[in-house]
């Protein structure tokens, strides 16, 4: 007996039908999928930059910390002990190896008489106006009065857009140039696409959004790759004070003890109470030249005269 024809043809649109709707259910689970692993790179990326974000800031405030620390201690003792000595020669050549390049003058000396003024500001800075001090160096605020440097050192959040990114700059806020450019707006925008539960479940969409976001995770990297650096020279720097602190600290010490000892009249003093003076001046300029190094440079990148201030001052030292 023939099949009726109609029941059959029904029956193949059923067919039909219900494998048309099998593979929307696969692509809508692949792109369900796809949608899921896009959102975990931007939320991996977005929790590694704040990371690097938080590790950045503090790196720069301890910096500053020690920054201000050796201001107030070492280099402060520095200025009071040599200011009592009267005819000083800055020109006299002394043997002291490497050390002996950083030669104090009568500048640098009144530089250094220009930080005290806002030492005393600093040592009870905020953590921001200190990882601003840390960021910048300071000669950036030389010759301005102590209960103005609050005030400028905020400035300097204000106008540098990688500081105020450090301070708490949300970057599903749409930070648009910091790190030296590295994190940029067109990636930012994929941010916010994926936290809707209503994301896109169209296949061609969220391989689009998976594509977008795998540019937003590489543009990541390399702003944490900035942040790196940063924080790498901000740790070089506040190393090198350290050690240059500990050695002006014991210089002080001979310095006072031959004013003690030999009165305050330089050209009456033996060559080696001059060596232990411009030991303690060749430290002093040495401090003075980190001091002086900004980090920063305003469109956010580590400065090439960050590293080789470094690189001078650590060669000169003793081993």
């Amino acid at each position: 007996m023939p099949l009726p024809l109609i029941p059959l043809l029904l029956g193949g649109a059923g067919l039909i039908g219900a494998s048309k709707v099998a593979g929307s259910y696969v692509a809508n689970d692949d792109a369900k999928r796809i949608n899921t692993e896009a959102s975990d790179l931007v939320r991996n990326g977005e929790y590694r930059m704040e990371e690097a974000q938080e590790a950045t800031k503090k790196a720069l405030e301890a910096l500053g910390r020690k920054k201000s620390y050796v201001l107030n201690n070492s280099i402060q003792n520095f200025v009071q002990a040599f200011s009592q000595i009267k005819n000083v020669n800055f020109n006299e050549p002394t043997e002291l190896n490497e050390l002996g390049k950083f030669q104090l003058d009568s500048a640098s000396f009144e530089g250094l008489r220009e930080m005290n003024k806002f030492a005393s500001a600093l040592s009870s800075a905020t953590a921001t106006a200190l990882m601003s001090f840390g960021a910048y160096g300071t000669a950036s605020i030389l010759g301005l009065a102590s209960g103005s440097v609050a005030s400028v050192l905020s400035g300097f959040i204000t106008s540098n857009a990688t500081l105020a990114f450090l301070t708490g700059g949300s970057i599903a806020a749409g930070v648009t140039s910091v790190l030296g450019g590295t994190l940029a707006a067109p990636a930012l925008a994929v941010l916010g696409i994926f936290l809707e539960s209503s994301a896109s479940r169209n296949l061609s969409e969220a391989r689009s959004n998976k594509s977008q976001a795998l540019r937003f995770y590489r543009e990541i990297e390399t702003a944490i790759s900035a942040c790196n650096g940063i924080r790498r020279m901000s740790y070089l720097h506040e190393r090198l004070l350290m050690r240059l602190d500990i050695l002006l600290s014991a210089a002080n010490k001979g310095l006072v003890q031959t004013i003690n000892t030999s009165g305050t009249d330089y050209g009456k003093y033996s060559p080696a109470e001059k060596k232990t003076v411009a030991a303690a001046a060749s430290l002093a300029k040495a401090v003075k030249t980190i001091l002086d190094t900004p980090i920063l440079t305003k469109e956010g990148n580590v400065t090439q005269e960050s590293l080789d201030s470094a690189n001078e001052v650590r060669q000169a030292l003793p081993a």
